[in-house]
C-alpha cells in the first residue's frame, strides 16, 4: 500500500528569485535611482531561471559529481586537465550568459556593477562553486589595468558572454576565464613570504616561473594572475594556460583539494616548472597590483554569503508557511516567528550592505566612494561572511530532520557557509585590515562617519557611533580588539542602511537587537515589540 505524504512542504521551485525577494528589490531601488526599473527588468530572466526546478537540479548534480583530474592522456603525455559534469558546464554557460563575470567592465547598460551584484545574489545560491571562476574573471579586469597593453589584450575576451570551455589558444576562443595564484604553503595570507621565483628572459617583460602554489581554484581557466619573486621583489604576472603558439604552458596540476564544501569547483595545487609569464605592473609592486583583484573578490565573498543567507531564509520561511505543528502553521507559532524574523533581518542587512558596496564600484573616481570602499569592504567581508554559517545552521534547523538530508539542499548550503570567511583573507586578516585603514588613511574613517551620519538623530545609533570612536581613541591592545571594532562598525553601517532604505519593521528589529543590544545573540531572541509577523511575510517567497 502506498502512503500519501501529508503535512510536507512542496519543493521551493517555480518562483522568481528576484521578484520574490523584497530585500533585493528594495536594495536595487535604493541604489539604482532612476535606473531601478531598467535594472530590475534586466534581472527578470535571471530570477526566473534561478528559481526553476531545472536550475536547482543542475546545482545538486554539479555538487554530487565532482571534478576529476586527468594528469596524463592515454599515451602518458602530460595534459593536466580537469573534467567536469555536464551540470557544471550548464551552470557556467548560464552564469556567463547572464554576464556575472567581467561583462560589467565593458557594458553600456545602466548600473552594470549593481545589476551584476543583484544577479549574483539571485543566481549563485543554487550552485555556489561555479561562482568562483565567475568572480575571479570579474576581478581580473581592474588588476589588468595596471598595464594598458595587457588590459586591451584580455578584457574583451574576459567580458564575453560566451562560455568556451577547453584549453586552446585564447586568441582562437570566443570567451575566456581568469584565475588567481597567490597562496603558497609557507605563507597563506602572508604573501610576502612567497618563494616562487620569476627569472627574466631575453624578451622585455617576459619571465620564467619556478615554484608551487598551494591553493589555486579553477585550474582549467585560461589566464591566471600570479605573484612571484622577481629580481626587484614580489611582482604580479599574467600566466596563460596555453601559449600564443597553441602549445601548453609548462604547468602541472599536482592534485585537486578535497574540500569541506564548494565540491563542484576544482581547487588545485599547481607546480610551475619553467612556466612562461608576462609581468603585470612594475617589479616589486606585486601586492599593489593584485590588490585590485583582491578587493573585487572580497566584494563577491560578501555577495556570495548574502546569497546563501537569502536562500536559507527562503527555504526556512517557505517550509514554515506550509508545515503545521501543534495545531497551527509553523510560521504562525510565536517562537518560530521570532526565529524566522531574526533570520530575515540578518539577511536583509547583509543584502543592503553588499549592494551598497557594489553600487560604489559605479563611481571609481569619487573620493568619498573610494574611501568608503577602502574601509567598508573589509568590514563587510569580515562581518557578513562570519555571520553566514550561524545563519544557515539555524535555517537548516527550521526544516528539522528534512533539512539534514541532502535532498533538501540545505547541507550543500551549510558546507558552503564557512568558505567566504576563509577565502580572500580570513576574519583576522580583514579585521586587521580595517585597523590598518583607520590608522593610515584618515579619509576612510571620515567616509564611514559620513555614511552612518546620514541618519543622525537616532539616539541608539548615535550612542553606538560614540562607543566606536571611544574604542578607537584608545590604541592600547587595539589588535586584540580588532574583531570587536570591525563587527561593531559593520552593524552600525548596516543599521544606517536599513533605517534609510528598508521596511520600518526590519530596521526597528535590527536596531533594537544588534545596536541597542536587546538580543541574546542566538537567532530567535528578538525583543518584545518587534513586528515579527510582518517581517516573516515580507521574507517568504511567493510562487
Amino acid at each position: 500500500m502506498q502512503r500519501t505524504s501529508q503535512n510536507q512542504a512542496a519543493p521551493l521551485v517555480g518562483y522568481n528569485t528576484v521578484r520574490s525577494d523584497a530585500a533585493l528589490v528594495g536594495a536595487v531601488r535604493a541604489f539604482a535611482g532612476d535606473d531601478a526599473d531598467a535594472v530590475l527588468k534586466s534581472l527578470g530572466p535571471v530570477g526566473r531561471l534561478a528559481g526553476s526546478a531545472e536550475a536547482r537540479e543542475h546545482g545538486m548534480l554539479a555538487n554530487q559529481n565532482e571534478p576529476v583530474l586527468r594528469p596524463v592522456d592515454r599515451y602518458g603525455n602530460r595534459v593536466d586537465e580537469v573534467e567536469f559534469h555536464p551540470s557544471w558546464h550548464w551552470m557556467m554557460k548560464k552564469g556567463t550568459g547572464f554576464g556575472l563575470h567581467a561583462t560589467p567592465w565593458v557594458s553600456d547598460e545602466p548600473k552594470p556593477h549593481l545589476r551584476r551584484a543583484a544577479a549574483y545574489i539571485a543566481w549563485t545560491h543554487n550552485e555556489p562553486g561555479h561562482g568562483c571562476p565567475l568572480t575571479m574573471t570579474y576581478a581580473a579586469v581592474p588588476a589588468l589595468r595596471a598595464d594598458d597593453a595587457q588590459a586591451k589584450q584580455w578584457t574583451g575576451l574576459l567580458a564575453s558572454t560566451s562560455y568556451d570551455f577547453g584549453l586552446r589558444n585564447p586568441a582562437e576562443k570566443t570567451g575566456i576565464l581568469a584565475g588567481m595564484g597567490m597562496t603558497e604553503k609557507q605563507g597563506g595570507s602572508d604573501v610576502r613570504t612567497n618563494v616562487t621565483t620569476a627569472t627574466p628572459t631575453d624578451v622585455d617583460g617576459e619571465y620564467v616561473l619556478h615554484g608551487h602554489k598551494w591553493f589555486t581554484s579553477a585550474p582549467m581557466n585560461d589566464l591566471f594572475l600570479v605573484l612571484a619573486q622577481a629580481p626587484g621583489g614580489l611582482t604580479c604576472f599574467v600566466v596563460p594556460r596555453v601559449l600564443p603558439d597553441g602549445t601548453r604552458n609548462p604547468l602541472q596540476v599536482v592534485r585537486l583539494k578535497d574540500k569541506l564544501g564548494n565540491r563542484s569547483n576544482a581547487s588545485s595545487e599547481l607546480e610551475f616548472a619553467g612556466t612562461w609569464a608576462v609581468r603585470l605592473g612594475d617589479e616589486g609592486r606585486g601586492v599593489r597590483t593584485i590588490i585590485e583583484m583582491v578587493a573585487s573578490t572580497r566584494l563577491d565573498c560578501v555577495l556570495g554569503s548574502s546569497a546563501l543567507m537569502r536562500r536559507s531564509v527562503a527555504e526556512a520561511t517557505w517550509h514554515a508557511s506550509q508545515r503545521s505543528a501543534f495545531g497551527a502553521l509553523l510560521s504562525q507559532q510565536p517562537a518560530m516567528q521570532n526565529v524566522l524574523a531574526d533570520l530575515a533581518v540578518e539577511s536583509e542587512a547583509a543584502t543592503l550592505l553588499a549592494l551598497r558596496m557594489a553600487a560604489s564600484v559605479e563611481s571609481p573616481d569619487d573620493e568619498h566612494e573610494k574611501a568608503l570602499r577602502r574601509i567598508a569592504l573589509p568590514i563587510a567581508k569580515f562581518w557578513v561572511c562570519k555571520r553566514t554559517p550561524f545563519h544557515v545552521a539555524e535555517a537548516l534547523e527550521v526544516l528539522g530532520g528534512n533539512g539534514y538530508v541532502e535532498e533538501s539542499g540545505m547541507p550543500l548550503l551549510f558546507r558552503e557557509s564557512p568558505l567566504n570567511s576563509i577565502w580572500e583573507g580570513s576574519g583576522n586578516v580583514n579585521a586587521l585590515d580595517v585597523l590598518r585603514a583607520l590608522q593610515r588613511e584618515p579619509e576612510a574613517l571620515d567616509a564611514w562617519l559620513t555614511e552612518v551620519g546620514t541618519v543622525r538623530g537616532d539616539r541608539r545609533l548615535d550612542a553606538a557611533v560614540t562607543d566606536v570612536l571611544e574604542d578607537l581613541a584608545d590604541l592600547q591592545d587595539v589588535e586584540f580588539r580588532a574583531r570587536r571594532i570591525a563587527g561593531r562598525m559593520a552593524a552600525i553601517l548596516q543599521a544606517s542602511l536599513l533605517i534609510r532604505y528598508s521596511d520600518d519593521a526590519v530596521a526597528d528589529a535590527f536596531v533594537a537587537s544588534r545596536i541597542r543590544g536587546d538580543w541574546a545573540g542566538t537567532f530567535g531572541t528578538l525583543p518584545r515589540g518587534v513586528d515579527a509577523a510582518r517581517i516573516v511575510e515580507r521574507a517568504t517567497p511567493t510562487v
